[in-house]
């Protein structure tokens, strides 16, 4: 049986103020009146029903994320008491629903990206499933095909196409030669050049045997402990030995610990990649938020409140209130947000150190504005 997963974990700190400890980012109503999880939930429901997808997300969301998804059957909210990376993330879903569903195949996905048109995501999907379907010892990356020499993502170098039965005929499924780290600008423009890179997407789809299989070989110490938690999963212990045997797995990713392994062939598994030709926007940060808002004349970013402008161009300004006015005189490539509480005003050329800035202020105020 086919499943989905959204990991929803992640504090989002670079859309700080309104990304909060209470309220992070995939939960924050930004995109066209909708959060980014109810965007990722409503992806995989064009192929699958609400019963096959499930979140994993921090236990301390789980109200929040439940109230945003009104459809989610709660018991297919799968909690972290805390966090332990991705490699856990994955795995922690792979051991509930193999226990569950001995034959499932488990499509990975993310809540903090924006992905369109939903047409071509949902038949990558269809070609991936079928990849792991028909040769069970795969496992499926996306590679986004690339827009331009991006030096802040990974990257995937495809190899000799698999011969793999689809629908549509055209598989557009290949080995994986290799996974790059950042590049450099120029090496970043010579991948793209080469049509046989892809950005690395962080989404996966595999047979939940052959992924646990893969970290029983390569992360043993998370597989024992997931294992432990699998085995009382549907039990009245289950509270008791998620909360005791989670937070004392190894943290580590999923790309360092098991695909990049995998794809150099230490491991019974095979690692493919199948393209995925779409817009793929990682909201990580403001300037990449205001790709989804709304402008004016002058290239004003706006979302939440009222504004007025005068002599002010490209510019982000976001408000949370409603009702509270934002006017700006004479100012241009400027952030400015208005929270609750807080107001964040920075250079759009220096919102990377956001994150710097929530550092300094859970120095100075502990969590008050976290």
């Amino acid at each position: 049986m086919q499943y989905g997963v959204i990991m929803a974990g992640g504090a989002g700190t670079r859309l700080w103020p309104l990304s909060r400890a209470e309220k992070p980012k995939q939960l924050l109503t930004v995109v066209r009146g909708k959060s980014l999880l109810q965007l990722s939930y409503e992806r995989l429901r064009g192929l699958l029903p609400a019963d096959r997808i499930y979140v994993c997300t921090g236990e301390a969301h789980r109200a929040a994320v439940l109230a945003n998804l009104p459809e989610l059957p709660p018991d297919n909210l799968l909690g972290e008491p805390t966090g332990r990376d991705t490699a856990n993330a994955v795995g922690f879903p792979a051991a509930v629903l193999h226990k569950r569903d001995p034959e499932a195949v488990m499509a990975i996905t993310t809540a903090d990206h924006v992905i369109e048109p939903q047409e071509k995501f949902i038949a990558a999907l269809k070609v991936a499933f079928a990849v792991a379907e028909q040769q069970p010892q795969s496992l499926v990356t996306f590679g986004i095909v690339p827009t331009h020499g991006h030096t802040g993502l990974g990257y995937v170098q495809r190899g000799e196409a698999l011969k793999v039965s689809t629908e549509s005929g055209a598989p557009g499924a290949y080995k994986v030669q290799a996974f790059k780290e950042k590049p450099d600008k120029q090496t970043a423009d010579r991948y793209v050049e080469s049509g046989r890179y892809y950005w690395n997407s962080g989404m996966f789809v595999w047979r939940c045997d052959t992924v646990l299989a893969e970290l029983a070989q390569h992360l043993p110490a998370s597989h024992a402990g997931l294992s432990k938690i699998a085995a009382a999963w549907d039990t009245p212990q289950r509270a008791d030995v998620l909360n005791a045997v989670y937070p004392t797995l190894p943290k580590i990713s999923i790309d360092y610990g098991l695909m990049e392994p995998a794809a150099l062939g230490k491991g019974k598994a095979t690692v493919a990649v199948v393209e995925m030709p779409v817009q793929w926007l990682d909201v990580g940060s403001w300037p990449a938020l205001a790709e989804t808002l709304r402008t004016d004349d002058q290239n004003n970013a706006m979302e939440g409140g009222a504004f007025v402008f005068v002599d002010s161009d490209d510019n982000i300004v976001v408000s949370e209130d409603p009702d509270h006015l934002i006017s700006l005189i004479g100012v241009s490539d400027m952030i400015v947000v208005h929270a609750k509480d807080t107001t964040l005003v920075c250079p759009k050329d220096q919102s990377q150190r956001v994150k710097d800035m929530v550092a300094k202020v859970k120095e100075k105020f502990g969590d008050r504005y976290l």
